[in-house]
C-alpha cells in the first residue's frame, strides 16, 4: 500500500513540475487508484502485484468512500457558496445605482445639454435636499418643478388639508383629495410625475421646537407661507444653521421673491422687513383675493432659485428681490441691503 501511496505522490510531482493542470493530476491519481482496486478484485490471494499493492481491496475501498465524502462536501460547499453569490449579485442589481438609469438620463437630457447644468449639476441635484414649506399656493409649483427637475430628497411641512377654495390657484392638489391632508396629496402627485425621488412629508405645523431638528436635514429651504410668525421663524433659524432661504409672498394681483443667505452675502429676511406689518395692511388670499396663475408664477421662480442654488448655475437673487405685477404685466427688481442692528444677523461676519 505505501508504494502505492509513494506512486501517487510521484504522480502529483511530477505533473506539477511538467506544468499540468490540477484536474489532469487528479485524474491520474483516480486512474491509479482504479488500477489497484481492480488488482484487488480480480487477481487471486497471494499474487505478487496484490501482495505489492496492499494485499486486500477492503483498505482501499475505504479510503476511496473517504475521498468521495471529501468530494461531496468540497462540491456541495462550492454550490452553497455560488448560490449565495447569485443571491448576492440579485440584491445589489436591484439596488439603486449611484449615477443615473437609462430612464432618469434620457427624462433629465433637457438639464443634461445645457451648459451650466450638465451631467454634474444634474448629479447635484440627485443629491440635494429641499425642504418646502408650505403645500399651498407658492409650495403647489415649487414642488411640482422640484420634482419634475430631479431634486433627490423632497421636505414639505404642512398641516392643512386640501379645500375646495384651494383648487383654483394650488395645481398639485386634485377634486378627489379634498379633505386629504396637503402634503399626502402633493406626495403623491410628486411620485406620479417623477418616481425617482424621495418626498418627505410631514403633517404638522411648522414650531420652534421642531424647526432646528427638521432643518438640519436639508441644503435649501423655500418658505411659501401666509403669516409673518412663521417667516420670522423660519428665518432665524435658517441664519442660524447658515442655510439658503428662499421667500416668496403674494397678494391679489402682486408676488415677491428674494433669496435670504447672509451667510454667503445680502440680507436675511428680518433685515429686509424687521416688523410685521398691521392686520389690516397685509390681509390674507381668502381676505384679499389672489389671481389663479400668480401662485404658479412666483412658486415656479422660487423652485429656479433653489435649482440654481444647488447647481451653482447662474446669477441668484441673493440682495435683490423681484417684484412682479400680473394685472399691468410688469416686473422690477429692487436692491435688498443687510442692517447692522438686525437682531438675527447684525453679528454675523460678511
Amino acid at each position: 500500500m505505501l508504494l502505492v501511496l509513494i506512486m501517487a505522490g510521484a504522480f502529483w510531482g511530477l505533473g506539477s513540475v511538467v506544468g499540468a493542470p490540477r484536474q489532469t493530476r487528479a485524474k491520474m491519481i483516480g486512474m491509479l487508484y482504479l488500477g489497484v482496486l481492480i488488482i484487488q478484485l480480480i487477481l487471486p490471494a497471494g499474487n505478487p502485484l496484490r501482495i505489492a499493492t496492499g494485499e486486500s481491496a477492503a483498505p482501499w475501498l475505504i479510503l476511496g468512500g473517504l475521498v468521495g465524502l471529501f468530494l461531496a462536501y468540497r462540491y456541495g460547499l462550492r454550490r452553497l457558496r455560488g448560490r449565495a453569490e447569485e443571491v448576492q449579485e440579485a440584491a445589489r442589481a436591484r439596488e439603486p445605482r449611484p449615477g443615473f438609469s437609462e430612464t432618469e438620463l434620457n427624462r433629465y437630457a433637457r438639464h443634461i445639454v445645457l451648459r451650466e447644468v450638465g451631467g454634474a449639476g444634474q448629479k447635484r441635484l440627485k443629491d440635494a435636499k429641499v425642504l418646502v414649506i408650505g403645500a399651498g399656493g407658492l409650495g403647489a409649483p415649487a414642488l411640482q418643478y422640484l420634482a419634475a427637475a430631479g431634486v433627490g430628497t423632497i421636505g414639505v411641512i404642512d398641516d392643512d388639508k386640501v379645500e375646495n377654495a384651494n383648487l383654483q390657484r394650488q395645481v398639485i392638489h386634485k377634486d378627489r383629495t379634498i379633505g386629504v391632508p396637503k402634503v399626502f396629496s402633493a406626495q403623491e402627485e410628486m411620485l406620479a410625475q417623477n418616481p425617482h425621488i424621495t418626498v418627505r412629508p410631514y403633517q404638522r405645523r411648522l414650531t420652534e421646537e421642531i424647526a432646528a431638528e427638521l432643518f438640519a436635514d436639508y441644503d435649501v429651504v423655500l418658505d411659501g407661507t401666509d403669516n409673518f410668525d412663521t417667516r420670522y421663524l423660519v428665518n432665524r433659524i435658517a441664519v442660524a444653521q447658515g442655510i439658503p432661504l428662499i421667500s416668496g409672498a403674494l397678494s391679489q394681483w402682486e408676488g415677491q421673491l428674494s433669496v435670504f443667505d447672509p451667510a454667503w452675502s445680502g440680507p436675511c429676511y428680518q433685515c429686509v422687513f424687521p416688523e410685521a406689518p398691521a392686520a389690516d395692511l397685509a390681509p390674507s388670499c381668502a381676505e384679499a383675493g389672489v389671481f389663479a396663475p400668480l401662485p404658479g408664477v412666483i412658486g415656479a421662480m422660487m423652485a429656479t432659485e433653489a435649482l440654481k442654488i444647488i447647481t451653482g448655475a447662474g446669477t441668484t437673487l441673493r440682495g435683490q428681490m423681484v417684484i412682479y405685477d400680473a394685472l399691468h404685466g410688469e416686473s422690477r427688481t429692487i436692491a435688498a441691503a443687510s442692517r447692522a442692528d438686525c437682531p438675527v444677523c447684525g453679528k454675523l461676519p460678511r
